[in-house]
């Protein structure tokens, strides 16, 4: 978090690093994920609450709203410009759909961490940057796109999943 709040915070110190300064942010970003991964991976198991199985099928749809918000970040069609902070908003959908279906203290501390930086990054950058300059929008066949790519990344998020020994189907 603090690598991606460095930005917000300091913002002359961080200028002042110029592109070196990307590459080190860069690299911080990567080892934090890695940490996070390990950390998570390698904690013990606390249960904390039990979520009913029918969680299953409201994550998998945040799932997809989330994917598909998340793109509309890089989208050039009619959505483009609906929203101002649509891959925090999408972090923070991922990370309600996450605590949706894992009870477990790890989860909560991750998906729980993970929601509140994307509220905060959210809080900072519209307290230092006020007026959004909303984009114009573009063709709507972009659009459709996006829901072709959503769908795909789902598929691919799903199989990841699948292949790392958690099902995101339940069961």
């Amino acid at each position: 978090m603090g690598a991606h709040f460095f930005k917000r915070v300091a913002p002359e110190q961080r200028a002042a690093m110029g592109d070196k300064g990307k590459g080190l942010v860069t690299v911080l970003l990567v080892v934090s994920l890695g940490l996070m991964i390990w950390g998570y991976r390698a904690s013990e198991f606390i249960n904390v609450w039990y979520p009913p199985a029918f969680m299953t099928h409201i994550n998998n749809l945040l799932m997809l709203v989330a994917i598909f918000v998340f793109g509309m970040s890089a989208t050039t069609g009619r959505l483009r410009g609906k929203m101002r902070h649509p891959q925090l908003t999408a972090v923070k959908i991922w990370a309600v759909a996450h605590l949706l279906v894992n009870g477990d203290l790890a989860s909560i501390i991750l998906f729980g961490g993970m929601l509140a930086w994307a509220v905060a990054e959210v809080i900072l950058i519209n307290k230092a940057v006020p007026v959004w300059d909303r984009p114009q929008p573009g063709e709507a066949k972009k659009d459709i796109l996006l829901v072709v790519i959503t769908i795909v990344v789902y598929v691919v998020v799903s199989l990841v999943h699948l292949w790392l020994g958690v099902s995101p189907f339940g069961g």
